[in-house]
């Protein structure tokens, strides 16, 4: 081939036409799979009242969808190297749309959780797909740090935005409703994806191995799980076999990664101290985000008294603070370094957790909205840049693991941001004394949950209701200032050691020829 025929060649593969309405496509999925992990949070008064669920069974509803969606990550990730990523993306489209009206319309707690679980088994098919695809549709290094920016800056922003679009629809509709957007959203992602994506796989991509899959589900529920039981109520001999059993799991799909010719996870990835520590910021950026905005919207309305929409509204902040920073983030990780970028968005992140142990019921917004705004730039900055890190660390044939690990640190940071932060603040609530002359019935109801207290004290006469309520109220936020304060530990400390991790790690900077 000439020199002549090479240019044009490598001109086609950097600027691949197109490429930019390809990225708005795939940054919808993405947005829209963020913004059900959240969208629940505001509806979660009206499915306490509607669908009657214990506080473990709500707990349940909020981060099922978040596990099952951890579990199958990398499995799905390794799935769409083999297949086909966009082949995967459009049939995981095809079907989130199809389970999100099982959502819509469940009437009962149980199947309630059950369409959440098999929603998020779709949401897996879409995550990894929609950054391996980046990573093949922008070869310019600087132009696929701008793209990462915009899709990292819907997923972080998507958590955010879930409350304001869940807050419009419950002004005007039933809870159902958050989750029947899904089907005109997926079905334009199924339309022009179809026309505007393209194909992308390993060449040589090996089996697919179902026993790796079978143990990173079980593996990852297991462990989960039983990090989420302990937190809640303490160890017990089921808590403790599932904790058991999830890290035995692990332990054996890393010793049978290792051993494989064609692995589902390249293992060795993680000997990279700057993979590893991109990973773990990952995984606690987003601990931090959405559990601070899952348990905000909740005191933003059941403890404030704000509508849903103005509860949603009040969380914009969030959303605004972690699309600009996002769209921002690569170009500070090349002027300064990543690891000053990355510490410094968990560092505002855990500074802004340790604002809300402030907090009282009578709290004013400005504090709230300013914390709020922190926590997205934060965010912004740190998800942005060490997904960029991640995908950019692998050649592209391992794109979709790369963007599977990616992924799974974000959707385990989801789900033990609300099973972590939600235990100790559903640990705390419970302990509150029962005003005088309550009967039982009510009583018990009120302790399931804060939305139960309200709920029950609408049959008591109102000097015992007002009471009830005050109490419950102010139980809630002596859990959600422990919470936080927890969380802000956790984030601060993690800063330090991506301070050390991050060393020396930098973003491509040339043009790379592939």
């Amino acid at each position: 081939m000439s020199r002549i025929e090479q240019r044009v060649e490598t001109s086609d593969e950097l600027h691949r036409p197109g490429r930019w309405i390809a990225l708005a496509v795939l940054v919808l999925a993405v947005l829209l799979v963020a913004i059900d992990a959240t969208v629940l949070g505001l509806a979660t008064p009206f499915l306490t009242e509607d669908l009657e669920p214990t506080g473990t069974q709500l707990l349940w509803i909020g981060d099922v969808y978040s596990f099952v969606i951890a579990g199958l990550l990398v499995s799905m990730g390794s799935l769409g190297d083999r297949i086909g990523r966009k082949k995967l993306l459009l049939c995981g489209a095809t079907a989130f749309g199809a389970v999100s009206v099982l959502n819509a319309y469940a009437h009962t707690p149980e199947m309630m959780i059950l369409a959440r679980a098999l929603l998020g088994v779709a949401g897996a098919t879409l995550m990894p797909s929609t950054l391996a695809l980046i990573r093949n549709l922008f070869h310019d290094p600087r132009e696929r740090s701008l793209a990462i920016g915009i899709w990292g800056a819907m997923a972080s922003a998507g958590a955010a935005v879930g409350p304001v679009v869940g807050g419009l629809l419950l002004e005007h509709f039933w809870w159902g409703s958050v989750f029947l957007i899904n089907l005109p959203v997926m079905a334009v992602l199924v339309v022009v994806g179809a026309r505007m994506i393209p194909e992308s796989r390993n060449p040589s991509p090996g089996p697919w191995d179902l026993a790796s899959v079978g143990l990173s589900f079980v593996g990852m529920i297991g462990v989960v799980y039983a990090i989420k039981e302990l937190a809640a109520h303490g160890a017990s001999w089921p808590t403790v076999l599932a904790g058991i059993g999830g890290v035995a799991a692990l332990c054996w799909f890393v010793r049978r990664q290792l051993t494989l010719p064609a692995p589902l996870l390249d293992m060795r990835l993680f000997h990279h101290r700057g993979f590893s520590g991109a990973v773990l910021a990952d995984l606690l950026t987003i601990l931090g985000l959405s559990g601070l905005v899952f348990f905000l919207s909740q005191f933003l309305q059941l403890v404030q008294g704000r509508g849903p929409l103005e509860a949603g509204l009040a969380e914009l902040p969030a959303a605004v603070g972690a699309v600009v920073a996002g769209l921002i983030a690569g170009r500070a990780a090349r002027r300064f370094s990543v690891r000053s970028v990355v510490t410094g968005g968990l560092g505002a992140i855990g500074l802004a957790l340790a604002a809300v142990t402030l907090i009282h019921r009578e709290t004013a917004y400005p504090l709230i909205g300013a914390v709020l705004l922190v926590v997205g730039v934060g965010a912004g900055f740190a998800f942005t840049v060490t997904s960029d890190v991640i995908l950019s660390s692998v050649p592209k044939e391992q794109a979709g693991s790369a963007g599977a690990v990616s992924e799974t640190a974000y959707e385990l940071g989801a789900a033990l941001g609300i099973a972590l932060l939600g235990s100790i603040v559903t640990g705390v609530y419970q302990t509150f004394d029962t005003p005088h002359g309550v009967p039982a019935a009510p009583a018990a109801a009120a302790h399931e949950s804060l939305g139960g207290a309200v709920e029950a004290a609408h049959g008591l006469p109102v000097p015992q209701g007002h009471a009830l309520v005050a109490v419950a109220q102010d139980s809630f936020v002596e859990g959600l200032r422990l919470a936080a304060g927890v969380g802000a530990a956790v984030l601060l400390a993690t800063a330090v050691a991506a301070w050390f991790l991050l060393r020396g790690q930098r973003l491509e900077d040339g043009i790379v020829h592939q």
